[in-house]
């Protein structure tokens, strides 16, 4: 229940805006490219913030990091919708991306620490369902506020709630039973990292995560644009109805962690990308019903992938599992950053169509990435 109302609390702080992105390309007179900024500074930012975080939860406690980090996050967000002009606006969000970054630094290592190995798949797939309910409602409160009240408001509504779970999240949280502070040093954290790094069946892990999550955050970021426009012509309530489709990675998480368990991480994580590379197809033609199978589809398959290679990189790390956690959570919001901000220029160029090649690609490395996965874990 803790680590759900921690993962509410961040992935709504991370995402709120990107239902909002077409109202704010309108009131500061930005691009899609760069109304993405709102989204893709705050993920880079917390990307960087990552590492550090993690390394702070080895001396200083998982529990304590978690609860500063959602709660100082989830504070300074009910400043940002009243942001005098949108470089302030971005300033805010890039701060808040350093400070949401203890609660995903960390929370897989305390999981892994807590739970029994046999149990970690569904513990974590659990813990990412968390998450994707927070970035639905964070997309959801805003979404159909923005028909009954202005966008600023509609956003202050969004941080209020994600404040409410920092709180619960703080009262509730056990503390741990099984960790024991470290010393740290920069030399002893880089050759930790470095030893992550040149283990085999943790790199492709690694890039996994960032070519999927930059394609996911990608699809995302300029969905809500093609919608409100021709030939849909949705409402904003509308469109912010499409991001129920993350319920879709709820289910999909919790049951791809459980039969990872059962069958192998391998196998799984191969049909979760597939399935995402099938989704993405049936985005492509413009009716509604077919994007809305292809959209579920899609999600479920990413955040399915997702929950597997996430347990799959606690479950290879055989010590100083903070910091494998984030090298593949440094990667993961990289890749949202990145990849996230520079589809903006295939949409801008091609519409939809382009979007669409900029991540088929991407879903194609990845799922070449899981093939290596397999290898890498056999030569290991």
């Amino acid at each position: 229940m803790a680590l759900f109302a921690a993962g509410m609390t961040t992935f709504m702080a991370l995402y709120y805006v990107q239902a909002l992105l077409p109202q704010l390309s309108d009131h500061f007179g930005v691009s899609p490219a760069n109304s993405a900024l709102a989204v893709s500074l705050t993920t880079g930012f917390l990307a960087v913030a990552i590492i550090p975080a993690s390394v702070l939860s080895e001396r200083y406690g998982r529990v304590r990091v978690m609860v500063i980090s959602a709660l100082a996050a989830s504070r300074i967000g009910v400043f940002l919708p009243w942001s005098p002009s949108f470089e302030v606006l971005l300033a805010g969000r890039a701060l808040q991306g350093v400070l949401c970054a203890g609660v995903p630094a960390v929370a897989m290592a305390y999981l892994a620490e807590e739970i029994d190995g046999a149990s970690l798949g569904t513990a974590m797939g659990r813990y990412v369902a968390g998450t994707t309910i927070g970035g639905l409602t964070g997309r959801l409160v805003p979404g159909f506020a923005a028909d009954a009240v202005s966008w600023q408001w509609a956003l202050e509504i969004a941080c209020l709630v994600s404040l409410g779970f920092a709180l619960l999240f703080w009262k509730f949280v056990p503390a741990s039973r099984f960790f024991f502070p470290q010393q740290v040093s920069p030399r002893i954290t880089l050759h930790n990292l470095l030893t992550h790094l040149r283990n085999p069946g943790l790199r492709p892990l690694f890039v996994l995560a960032f070519v999927l999550m930059g394609g996911f955050v990608t699809v995302y970021n300029y969905l809500g644009y093609r919608l409100l426009r021709s030939p849909f012509n949705l409402s904003e309530a509308a469109v912010a109805t499409v991001f129920f489709m993350y319920l879709a990675g709820t289910f999909s998480s919790t049951y791809a962690g459980r039969l990872a368990d059962r069958i192998g991480r391998q196998q799984v994580l191969t049909v979760a990308v597939v399935l995402m590379l099938g989704g993405l197809a049936l985005t492509v033609p413009d009716y509604l019903p077919t994007l809305l199978v292809g959209m579920l589809l899609f999600t479920a398959g990413f955040f399915a992938a997702h929950s597997v290679a996430s347990g799959w990189v606690s479950a290879r790390a055989s010590d100083h599992r903070a910091e494998a956690s984030s090298l593949y959570l440094f990667n993961y919001y990289l890749g949202s950053s990145v990849v996230g901000a520079l589809g903006g220029l295939p949409f801008t160029a091609f519409g939809w169509s382009g979007v669409a090649v900029y991540v088929g690609v991407l879903v194609l490395i990845g799922l070449g990435l899981s093939f290596r996965s397999r290898g890498a874990a056999v030569q290991k």
